[in-house]
């Protein structure tokens, strides 16, 4: 039987994969997706916790928190779309809203 420890091993390495795309990559859709392998690696720690206690507080915040996360989906590649239509890239640095 695999222990928590494996799953908490495996969510933090994930988190950190997460982190270091948001820091590094420079295209849109690559930051968004690295925002949602965070988003799931925490998801995994929240079941790995439930699993591990025997209840089931953190799966039910879990199913809350896809329900979030596909919005979130919707609405940020609606975003990225809409600043791809404007300024054709999605390339981070040269985006700049705030330019009149």
């Amino acid at each position: 039987m695999v222990g928590i420890d494996w799953f908490l091993g495996l969510s933090a390495i994930l988190f950190t994969i997460g982190i270091v795309g948001v820091l590094i990559r420079r295209n849109a859709i690559v930051v968004f997706m690295c925002v949602e392998l965070m988003l799931n690696a925490v998801n995994l720690s929240l079941i790995s916790f439930a699993s591990h206690h025997g209840n089931i507080d953190g799966q039910m915040l879990v199913f809350f928190a896809l329900a979030v996360a596909a919005a979130e989906a919707v609405v940020g590649l609606a975003i990225i779309i809409a600043i791809f239509r404007n300024n054709l890239t999605v390339d981070v640095s040269k985006i700049n809203l705030l330019r009149w």
